[in-house]
């Protein structure tokens, strides 16, 4: 699993990738036909609830950011 305690060393398109790539592995959860993410995958190892908590802390960084 990636290390995201530091979110704001991220740059603004690190950021927006991992933003989108939360979002769609959250629709994913909810489909029938759930992918298993590939070690070397940003996402590997988080659940749903971890993938929900990461997105709302990356909102607050961008939104930080102005």
């Amino acid at each position: 699993m990636k290390d995201y305690s530091n979110l704001s060393a991220f740059s603004d398109k690190k950021l927006r990738t991992l933003r989108n790539n939360i979002n769609n592995r959250l629709v994913s959860f909810k489909s029938t036909s759930l992918k298993h993410l590939p070690p070397s995958h940003m996402l590997h190892g988080l659940d749903e609830a971890q993938c929900k908590a990461l997105l709302e802390r990356v909102y607050k960084e961008l939104k930080n950011r102005g």
